[in-house]
């Protein structure tokens, strides 16, 4: 997946394995950059690692359902929603915009009035270029790199390291504790529900092969026998 940072990210949420994928294809075709989740609790370890632009999200879905969903997410996070359902009254509507729903769409719909409402959806949140608050430098060095944790964003002496998303999750978390040791279990929920433990160290090694003059000596991501593994300036 390209992990540019000036495509905006959508998270789509549905537990229909087939149209979850669809819209992810479409979605990718149409300049997105798409995560996906299968229901409110692998969603919430998305958000929990990284930003996300717009959220697409069904009502029905195994556990905790889309609206329940929204609504405890409106508590900590202004991020858009568009709604998905199959319910098409209009007290349903009313429902999913009483939870701060952003925008509502029945089931079935015209992929091309998805595309539509979500660029609508991202215009309106767009803030005015006059009352924008100035931007924080959040860009951490290590070495010859700069690291922008807003952007998920890798430089090498001004010219960009590719990364996939989680390697960026993992940079991030990394990069946040700057000489700090985290452990296997903290940094696989920083990437993601899809990563456990042990592929933390996969997930090591390839970061490892971008960053590292000798992988195998590492002088940046350090290992921390029985603890987990570090990030340092050297």
């Amino acid at each position: 997946m390209d992990a540019s940072p000036d495509k905006p990210h959508i998270l789509v949420v549905d537990d229909d394995t087939r149209l979850r994928e669809l819209l992810k294809t479409f979605l990718s075709r149409n300049s997105f950059r798409v995560s996906t989740a299968k229901h409110a609790a692998e969603a919430r370890q998305h958000l929990d690692a990284l930003d996300f632009d717009l959220i697409v999200l069904d009502v029905m879905m195994p556990g905790q359902t889309g609206l329940d969903f929204a609504a405890e997410l409106r508590q900590t996070n202004d991020v858009p929603i568009l709604m998905l359902t199959a319910m098409g009254e209009p007290k349903d509507r009313i429902a999913g915009l009483e939870k701060g729903v952003d925008d509502y769409l029945a089931k079935p719909f015209e992929a091309r009035e998805l595309l539509l409402r979500i660029q609508n959806v991202l215009r309106r949140g767009r803030p005015v270029a006059a009352e924008a608050p100035a931007p924080v430098d959040r860009k951490v060095t290590f070495g010859p790199f700069q690291f922008d944790l807003d952007l998920g964003e890798l430089t090498q002496k001004g010219k960009r390291v590719a990364l996939t998303d989680a390697e960026i999750a993992l940079l991030r978390a990394l990069v946040g504790e700057l000489g700090q040791v985290l452990s296997r279990e903290v940094l696989s929920k920083s990437v993601g529900s899809d990563v456990n433990e042990r592929a933390i160290d996969v997930q090591v090694t390839r970061l490892r092969r971008k960053i590292e003059p000798d992988p195998g000596f590492p002088r940046y991501l350090r290992t921390v026998r029985g603890q987990g593994y570090r990030l340092v300036d050297a």
